[in-house]
């Protein structure tokens, strides 16, 4: 399920989350402008999907409502490694899924090992490797 909240705007900052196109992003720049004869000010936000590493940019008012993305972060087991895909299981709900591994910690992981999620919905990324 996909958890989310509200904020405006205007109070984003660089490396909070925004949800974008219904994919977390991490805010990477926040310009706004002044507003202008007859309208209010606009905010210009440039954010970097979570998941998929993909640019996005928006343009909104910035007094506008947007959402924030609830990420779980959660441990997973390691059920088997296939390649560049695990299968991984939740230690808490006990739910199996198939998650990339990254290639910073391809080494690192092991059949039967703990290892670090975030989730969103049906989006999962390994993060690191549990000790």
């Amino acid at each position: 399920m996909e958890e989310k909240t509200f904020t405006e705007v205007k109070n984003l900052k660089p490396g909070r989350y925004v949800l974008l196109d219904g994919v977390p992003c991490t805010v990477t720049n926040v310009q706004i402008s002044r507003p202008g004869k007859h309208g209010a000010a606009k905010a210009r936000v440039e954010a970097v999907g979570v998941f998929d590493g993909q640019k996005r940019v928006i343009v909104k008012p910035s007094g506008d409502k947007i959402p924030v993305p609830i990420i779980n972060k959660k441990s997973a087991q390691v059920i088997s490694i296939s390649g560049d895909m695990a299968q991984l299981m939740d230690v808490e709900t006990y739910e199996m899924f198939d998650a990339k591994i990254p290639d910073d910690i391809k080494g690192k992981i092991q059949d039967g090992g703990e290892v670090i999620t975030w989730r969103f919905g049906n989006l999962v990324m390994i993060t690191g490797v549990k000790q």
